[in-house]
């Protein structure tokens, strides 16, 4: 039965479609038949119940019978904010979402590759369903709350056309409530010699103008390099065509540097990983049901491997200095081999003694992780931060120590998966609808009482 299927899948996951497309699924890794055979693939599961309703029809627009007068600013378009939002508009409040990028989905539209999640046909089709809704949002500039210094959204042509984002005071002043949902977007740097070399890239950077010059020349198929590119310089995409490309940083984020290098037809393409490589099989130190720590092969290591005959990775290898040019460009990465050492119950970083060594690069991207959200929306609403720097709202009640102010996603968390994110969206918003109707009952998911599910 389809139509119940999506329905008990509706009941706890508003974008199945997200997460059964990008989420590494830890649901899986806990599953018991994982024990003794491979687990269900509730991954796979979703996807399939979440693209039939589509596919048939189910998923028109339904808008909230009644609405109410209250008004909800949310700040973010990313899985936890779309979920916060969401659920709020299904209650029936007013809710206006603010994103500084020039398209609603956050890292959903801009930081996941489109071979992995399709930006029109999967994340625009869920952001178009919650404006037919009822959902407003504001993007670019105008959506550009504590005019942060993003600076590879918008063309500078169309940048002065604008209306400038309202400020601090304005949002508080205009809405009933606020929540915060702009992710963790600080990320982790690599502060050694040659830094400053030109070639040396975020990977957030070379994702975002990647999709956003593929989004703006309207194809995505063969033809694409005819019209990819832009003369604005903060919008122009990082070519890796040609290039001797390394990535520094394994994880999701690595292997979309590598998957997308391949497509832009890198020369020869190296990741650095630090940590060493995964068993084949679940050590003793890691039993079920936690996360299985294997090696694991994801499309863009195999991509490389098909078509340079080997693995890109490099692992227990440390990045001492980028070497560059007269001109300044990069020309290489001085390395060293590592090993992890026990001293007194904790691991330690060793360098091994006489393995230098020089890996000529003209790309390198660095996908370190994320540390933190930008501070700067976080100062203007005296939010107090955690030990992290992370907007500080505990779990439950979600209220920053500004009591109009609420947070949630990896703001708040930290660098997280969208599963979680979703999941922190939906109860913020049952803190914020107990907030706003002032309904405060004992029940799960916080002070104000309404659980998630009950929204």
């Amino acid at each position: 039965n389809w139509q119940e299927a999506l329905r008990r899948l509706l009941e706890t996951n508003n974008f199945p479609e997200f997460t059964g497309r990008v989420c590494p699924a830890p649901c899986e890794g806990a599953c018991v038949l994982g024990i003794i055979d491979d687990p269900v693939s509730i991954k796979s599961v979703e996807c399939t119940i979440i693209d039939k309703a589509f596919e048939m029809g189910w998923m028109a627009p339904r808008p909230p019978p009644v609405r109410t007068t209250k008004t909800v600013a949310i700040i973010g378009s990313g899985p936890a904010g779309l979920a916060a939002a969401d659920q709020l508009n299904k209650s029936g409040h007013n809710v206006t979402v603010y994103e500084r990028a020039d398209r609603p989905g956050g890292l959903m539209m801009y930081g996941v590759p489109n071979m992995k999640t399709d930006k029109i046909n999967i994340v625009q089709r869920r952001t178009d369903l919650m404006r037919a809704e009822g959902v407003t949002f504001i993007c670019g500039e105008a959506g550009n709350i504590g005019n942060s210094t993003y600076n590879y959204g918008l063309r500078g042509s169309q940048k002065a056309t604008l209306t400038v984002a309202p400020s601090m005071d304005e949002l508080l002043e205009e809405y009933d409530a606020l929540v915060l949902a702009t992710g963790a977007t600080v990320a982790r740097d690599l502060s050694i010699a040659g830094r400053d070399s030109d070639g040396v890239h975020m990977a957030m950077e070379f994702l975002h103008k990647n999709t956003k010059a593929l989004l703006d020349g309207g194809n995505v198929g063969s033809d694409w390099r005819r019209w990819w590119g832009s003369e604005d310089s903060e919008t122009a995409p990082i070519d890796a065509f040609g290039k001797k490309v390394i990535v520094i940083g394994g994880g999701d984020t690595g292997n979309d540097c590598i998957g997308t290098a391949v497509r832009q037809g890198c020369q020869s393409l190296v990741n650095f990983e630090v940590m060493p490589q995964p068993p084949e099989v679940r050590a003793s130190s890691n039993p079920w049901p936690h996360w299985p720590v294997v090696y694991k092969v994801d499309y863009g290591h195999e991509e490389v491997a098909t078509r340079d005959g080997k693995d890109p990775r490099e692992f227990l290898i440390s990045t001492k200095e980028f070497l560059q040019d007269e001109a300044g460009h990069v020309t290489g990465v001085k390395t060293v081999r590592v090993q992890w050492v026990n001293e007194n119950g904790q691991m330690k970083l060793q360098e091994v003694a006489g393995s230098e060594e020089i890996f000529e690069a003209d790309l390198v991207l660095l996908a370190l992780g994320f540390i933190g959200p930008e501070a700067t929306i976080g100062n203007a609403l005296n939010v107090d931060f955690d030990q992290r720097g992370n907007f500080k709202a505990d779990w439950g009640t979600w209220n920053t120590s500004n009591g109009k102010v609420f947070a949630c996603g990896d703001c708040r968390r930290g660098q997280s998966l969208v599963v979680w994110a979703i999941k922190e969206g939906r109860e913020c918003a049952a803190s914020v609808h107990g907030f706003l109707m002032d309904q405060p009952t004992e029940a799960q998911g916080g002070r104000h009482g309404l659980t998630a599910a009950a929204l």
